[in-house]
């Protein structure tokens, strides 16, 4: 994560990138990507593409990239880009 976070030239922002190697997090947010496809490719336990508006620790908004045609999200990650997340913040 530390790798992730200073190719993104995050240092000195509020952003803080944050592991779940037990895949805890993604269980409890129902957000396990299942599919075959991507599961056969990335292996068992991985999150979908998704971004969240979180206030004082309460769930906003869930935007989840994926589709019938697309359950990675690979095609059109725009739900979970920024303008995506910060569309339902308005």
């Amino acid at each position: 994560m530390m790798n992730w976070a200073k190719s993104q030239r995050t240092a000195l922002t509020m952003l803080t990138f944050l592991g779940d190697p037990n895949s805890e997090l993604t269980k409890a947010l129902d957000l396990e990507l299942t599919d075959p496809g991507p599961v056969g490719v990335l292996g068992p336990g991985r999150c979908k593409r998704f971004a969240m508006h979180v206030v004082n620790g309460e769930i906003k908004a869930v935007n989840v990239s994926e589709g019938p045609d697309d359950p990675a999200g690979d095609n059109d990650p725009s739900a979970s880009l920024a303008d995506g997340i910060m569309a339902t913040m308005k």
